[in-house]
C-alpha cells in the first residue's frame, strides 16, 4: 500500500473494486489508519446548506425534486436577496456551522445573476465562514468571478459511474460536468465533488464513481457522499434504500482513494440510525451537514446532531484546520 499521506491518481478500476470486496473489518482498519494519518479523527466539520433558488430546474436528474420535468409538488422560487442569505449564514454560524453552502436549482449559471451572487458570497465570507456554492454548469469567466467574490469551494457532483450516468440524467453529459470542474480548478477554487448512492446502481458502479473521483487531475478537496432520499414523483422515487453496511463500505473506500479529501455525509442522514452514522464517521467521514434540511430533504436536527457528536466524543473541526482545507 502506498504512503497514506501521498494521494494517488493512478488507481485502477480493479483496485477500487477490490477495496470494496475486502472483509469489512480489514476495510475499516485501512480507512481508519489513513484517516488518522491525514486528519484528527476526533474532529468533524459542521456545514450548512441553504437553497438560495429552489425548483424549476431544466435538468431531468432522476433523483431530484427540483426538476421541472417531474410533478413533486415543490414550488419554484426566485433567487434570494443577498441580505437574506447573509442573515441565514449568520444564524448558521451562531448554531455552530463553520462552512456555509449556497445552492441554486439551475442547469447553468446566467451572467445576469452574478452580481447578486457575488454580494451574497462576499457577505458570507466576511462572517468568517468557509463558502461553497452549487449553481450548475459554469464557464471559465464565471468561475473566475466567483473566485474573486470570495468563493472557497464549488460543488458539482459526478452523481454515479460514467457508464451508469445516462440512466440518471439525459440533459447534461458527464463530460460537461468534467468541464465545469476544470473551470473551477483553473480559477483557483477548491472542488467539492462526490455522488449519490442508492439509486439502483451496482457495487461496480459505486466503485466506478470513486474511481472517477480518484483519477481526476486533482482529488476533490471536498467529497460529499449522498444516500438517495426517494422523492415521490421522480423516476427514482420508489428506489429501495441501500444496505447500511454497503454505505459504510462506500465511505471507507472514498477515504482510502482520496485520503486528503474532507469526506462529507450529506443527504440521507435523517434515515440513518445513530449506529450507522457512527460507523460512517469511524470509516473516515469527517463532515456532516447541520440545520433543518439539505436543500429540500430533511436532516436530523441540531439536538440529535449534538447528542450524537457528544456521545461519540467528537468535536467541531478546529478553525485553523478548516481554513487549511
Amino acid at each position: 500500500m502506498s504512503n497514506p499521506s501521498t494521494p494517488r491518481s493512478d488507481w485502477t478500476r480493479a483496485e477500487v473494486e477490490a477495496l470494496f470486496a475486502q472483509p469489512l473489518p480489514e476495510l475499516l482498519f485501512q480507512a481508519m489508519s489513513i484517516h488518522r494519518a491525514n486528519f484528527d479523527p476526533t474532529e468533524v466539520q459542521l456545514s450548512q446548506l441553504l437553497s438560495v433558488k429552489t425548483g424549476g430546474c431544466a435538468e431531468d436528474c432522476g433523483y431530484c425534486s427540483q426538476s421541472s420535468h417531474f410533478q413533486t409538488g415543490l414550488k419554484a422560487t426566485k433567487l434570494m436577496a443577498s441580505d437574506a442569505v447573509i442573515a441565514d449564514a449568520a444564524r448558521a454560524k451562531a448554531h455552530g456551522a463553520q462552512r456555509f453552502c449556497m445552492g441554486a436549482a439551475w442547469r447553468e449559471l446566467k451572467d445576469r445573476d452574478l452580481p447578486e451572487l457575488a454580494r451574497m458570497i462576499s457577505g458570507v465570507k466576511a462572517l468568517g465562514l468557509e463558502t461553497c456554492a452549487t449553481l450548475g454548469m459554469l464557464t471559465a469567466a464565471q468561475a473566475a468571478e466567483l473566485k474573486a467574490a470570495g468563493l472557497d469551494f464549488y460543488n458539482h457532483n459526478l452523481d454515479t459511474a460514467p457508464e451508469d450516468y445516462a440512466r440518471i440524467v439525459s440533459t447534461r453529459t458527464y463530460d460537461e460536468r468534467l468541464d465545469t470542474l476544470e473551470h473551477v480548478r483553473a480559477a483557483g477554487m477548491n472542488v467539492c465533488c462526490g455522488g449519490i448512492v442508492g439509486m439502483g446502481e451496482s457495487r461496480a458502479h459505486r466503485a466506478g464513481l470513486l474511481h472517477a473521483l480518484a483519477t481526476l487531475p486533482e482529488h476533490p478537496q471536498s467529497l460529499p457522499i449522498n444516500a438517495l432520499v426517494p422523492i415521490p414523483g421522480t423516476p427514482l422515487g420508489d428506489s429501495p434504500p441501500l444496505d447500511g453496511l454497503e454505505f459504510v463500505r462506500t465511505v471507507a473506500v472514498a477515504r482510502i482513494v482520496c485520503p486528503k479529501s474532507v469526506v462529507r455525509l450529506a443527504a440521507g442522514r435523517e434515515g440513518m440510525s445513530r449506529e450507522l452514522q457512527a460507523l460512517c464517521l469511524m470509516a473516515g467521514a469527517n463532515s456532516i451537514f447541520i440545520g433543518a434540511q439539505l436543500l429540500t430533504t430533511p436532516l436530523p436536527g441540531a439536538d440529535k446532531d449534538q447528542a450524537l457528536l457528544s456521545d461519540l466524543g467528537l468535536r467541531a473541526m478546529a478553525a485553523d484546520r478548516v481554513a487549511a482545507e
